[in-house]
């Protein structure tokens, strides 16, 4: 084939160059967002898989057949790990947000079915319920009713959920465990009471999903409570497939129905999608597939069993550690790591500047922003840690890391965000707390003068230390902060000005 592009090596090359530019996807060296099981074989696999179906649209089961099979296989899947019976079924979507997405969207329909199609229920969860579920009730019309955790443990009573019950309430959500503090919230309490009212419970077990299952000592949590209506759970996690997956799970056809959409009110097909989706990629759809046979049950076991053992190891390092401590009593791989508030000032080590010096020893860490709930009180400032099974095998030079980092920090005061907020003028400050929404309509040059202030490059590149920029997400308004998030995104895949090079 011939074009006026670069030669396929060529442009190879260049994608080589652009990726080295990332941070590391395998080895272990960044403990979140990346889910490494340490098997070039299962590396290999699912890029084979994704071959052989890149071309196969999952828009039309009936045109290709496969799509059907692959996706009825892994709904069943996980239906035996949920402990589902015949009546479960699912489908498999992109991934935990839009898995999230549709539980909300097909409880809020059978509600309206029964309250009117412009009645504008409620959806209750946790302050640590996933960000996805706001995104959730701002797209389909619902009020977000937050309960506080308990600031010492993350966890939320059973009875704070329970009290907000109601007739207008479409959907109650709890997590298994939540991502920020991997708390497992009181679910067969919360499902059952749900039961009581006659509403619909969702378990998000996106994080969790593919780990409890074979995680030991753990309180049921799936289908085994008659409660829980759906479950969500990704398979790119912790089941270690490509980006791109998630199963949600339903209790039964009438609710799973619901989540469709189908119309025939054009001139085109008919259209009857099970997701947000129309045309999908039948190649992750693949990939997932190929690795849940290849591992099976016994080679989950084994994965989550080294994983255990890592998790156990780190976290028993960490609390080693003078000033910092453990939040809660986490359930699953991963951990909310905190300042050791019970020690003098001297000897506590703040988690954000933590993480901070872990990065420079080649190890990323998640830094979490302090959050006050909407009763006043604060779930302090974290840092987020996820294991992997491939945490074990460097868990000596981590462990170093974390304890050297520590030693340089002790005692530092938390990074303050004072200079920027008195660099805003008083009354910009007073109108965005009262705005409070990423809706409001901000000066662009504001946005700017912000990002600098943060250490923000105009060509969006951050500053070496987050602590810094965490403060600020901490201190300022919501409004700015969002609309300045927004801004710093967008501005990272604005295309560059004509003539001029990245």
């Amino acid at each position: 084939m011939t074009g006026a592009g670069p030669q396929p090596r060529e442009i190879l090359a260049e994608l080589e160059g652009l990726r080295a530019g990332d941070a590391p996807t395998h080895g272990g060296r960044v403990l979140s967002y990346v889910y490494d099981s340490g098997s070039a074989e299962l590396d290999e696999l699912a890029a084979s898989a994704i071959r052989l179906f890149q071309s196969v649209n999952g828009l039309d089961p009936t045109v290709f057949p496969s799509v059907a099979r692959l996706e009825s296989d892994l709904v069943a899947f996980g239906r035996s790990i949920t402990h589902g019976d015949d009546e479960v079924v699912g489908t498999v979507t992109t991934g935990g947000t839009e898995s999230c997405l549709l539980a909300v969207k097909t409880a809020r329909d059978l509600w309206r079915r029964e309250n009117g199609e412009h009645a504008r229920p409620r959806l209750v969860a946790p302050t640590t319920a996933h960000a996805a579920f706001h995104k959730a009730a701002h797209y389909f019309g619902l009020e977000l009713d937050l309960v506080p955790v308990d600031v010492a443990t993350g966890a939320v009573r059973a009875d704070d959920i329970i009290a907000r019950l109601g007739p207008d309430v479409a959907l109650v959500v709890v997590s298994a465990p939540s991502y920020p503090h991997a708390a497992l919230d009181p679910i067969a309490e919360v499902a059952a009471a749900a039961r009581e009212h006659g509403l619909s419970c969702h378990v998000d077990a996106c994080i969790g999903g593919l780990a409890l299952p074979w995680w030991p000592d753990v309180a049921p949590w799936d289908f085994r409570l008659p409660g829980v209506t759906s479950i969500s759970a990704d398979l790119h996690k912790y089941g270690y497939v490509p980006k791109g997956a998630s199963l949600l799970l339903h209790r039964d056809r009438r609710r799973r129905d619901a989540q469709y959409f189908a119309t025939t009110g054009w001139p085109g097909y008919p259209v009857v999608n099970p997701t947000m989706l129309g045309s999908r990629s039948a190649g992750v759809l693949a990939a997932a597939w190929a690795i849940t046979r290849r591992l099976g049950d016994e080679g989950y076991a084994e994965l989550v069993a080294r994983t255990l053992e890592a998790t156990r190891a780190l976290r028993g390092a960490i609390e080693s550690i003078d000033g910092l401590t453990i939040l809660g009593e986490p359930v699953g791989p991963l951990f909310a790591v905190v300042t050791d508030a019970g020690r003098p000032a001297e000897e506590r080590v703040d988690p954000h500047r933590w993480a901070d010096v872990v990065r420079r020893h080649g190890w990323l860490l998640q830094q979490q922003p302090g959050f006050t709930q909407s009763d006043g009180t604060l779930l302090p400032r974290s840092t987020h840690v996820t294991v992997t099974p491939v945490t074990a095998g460097v868990l000596e030079p981590l462990v170093a890391a974390l304890r050297e980092a520590a030693d340089e920090v002790r005692g530092l005061p938390p990074a303050d965000a004072a200079p920027v907020l008195e660099a805003l003028p008083a009354e910009l400050l007073a109108s965005l707390a009262s705005a409070g929404s990423a809706d409001a309509d901000l000066d662009p040059a504001v946005l700017s003068s912000v990002l600098a202030q943060a250490g923000i490059g105009p060509d969006g590149s951050l500053p070496e230390e987050a602590a810094g920029l965490t403060a600020l997400i901490e201190a300022l308004p919501p409004a700015l902060v969002e609309q300045a998030l927004i801004g710093l995104l967008g501005s990272l895949v604005d295309p560059p000005a004509t003539g001029a090079g990245r």
